[in-house]
């Protein structure tokens, strides 16, 4: 049974954009088919909880081969996409304009699929935040179901 989600989706407004693509980019470096993070919807810095989007197009660069008749999102671009949402988020409360590495994943399981034309919602809750490296709990959901749950390790590089 999967764990409660970190967001209650019910009391946020999903089509309530609040940073887009071009501030996401001001941010975090990620470019071209490795930008993971189309949007943020919601933060709550009290809990240090964010919500971000990735929407899933036939045009991302893994439809072709993975897996041919049937397009499944690879669980390591869930993860890549949860990092980005961390570092963005990270950055955004510290007011830090270094760049953030991935420091490693742990806890990770994948409970469901991600296709073309799907949105996949992003959660994280910041668990710890040092000056040398943050944890954050990950979430992503699509159509209401949990499909992946880790704990993302940045550090600054």
């Amino acid at each position: 049974m999967p764990p409660p989600l970190l967001v209650n989706l019910d009391t946020i407004d999903l089509n309530h954009i609040i940073f887009d693509t071009a501030a996401i980019e001001r941010v975090n470096p990620h470019r071209y088919e490795m930008r993971q993070l189309d949007g943020i919807i919601w933060h709550d810095q009290a809990t240090a909880t964010v919500l971000g989007y990735k929407d899933i197009t036939p045009d991302e660069f893994w439809v072709r081969g993975h897996i041919p008749g049937r397009p499944l999102m690879p669980g390591v671009i869930m993860v890549e996409a949860a990092a980005q949402l961390a570092s963005f988020y990270i950055k955004f409360l510290n007011k830090d304009d270094r760049f953030i590495g991935f420091g490693g994943i742990e806890d990770v399981k994948f409970r469901g699929t991600v296709q073309p034309g799907d949105r996949l919602l992003l959660m994280g809750k910041l668990l710890e935040n040092r000056p040398r490296r943050f944890i954050c709990a990950a979430q992503g959901v699509v159509n209401g179901q949990m499909v992946f749950q880790a704990k993302i390790i940045g550090m600054p590089v």
